[in-house]
């Protein structure tokens, strides 16, 4: 079995993890809202779980596109720029505002919430680089059969 193949297997783990991040979503709207400690804990977590699927997300075949929707983004050179590009300012802005709440806050809840956002922030530094690698097995403008012979 190739190692390409048992890396692409595992990036489906991706899938529980979202699971578990969705459900720490929804466990304040279960248990209410009252306790303000509890939701932080919870909104940690699911950053957590975020990050972590979004990292194994990241483990997947380049070569192949999940849907038709990211492989006309892909396929699109303007479209796959405008993405790579939203991708970047979002990793720049978590990893920002994560390591600006780490460093700068006193409250240990506040703390814990800033290595969430920071770990969703290095969960997007892997996405960045496979949707870079999309966009280059992808894109239109530079894949044509005559750039290719």
């Amino acid at each position: 079995m190739k190692i390409k193949l048992i890396f692409h297997y595992i990036s489906y783990l991706q899938y529980p993890l979202m699971i578990i991040a969705i459900y720490f979503v929804l466990k304040p709207y279960f248990n209410g809202f009252e306790n303000t400690e509890a939701i932080l804990k919870d909104l940690n977590s699911m950053l957590v779980f975020m990050g972590l699927g979004i990292s194994f997300s990241t483990l997947q075949d380049t070569t192949k596109t999940q849907n038709k929707m990211s492989e006309k983004i892909w396929k699109n050179p303007k479209k796959g720029k405008l993405a790579i590009l939203s991708i970047l300012f979002l990793t720049i802005f978590l990893l920002i505002i994560g390591l600006v709440g780490y460093f700068s806050v006193n409250d240990s809840k506040l703390k814990d919430l800033s290595i969430g956002i920071i770990i969703l922030g290095i969960g997007l530094i892997g996405m960045l680089k496979t949707a870079v690698e999309m966009f280059e097995n992808y894109r239109n403008d530079k894949n044509t059969t005559a750039n290719t012979v």
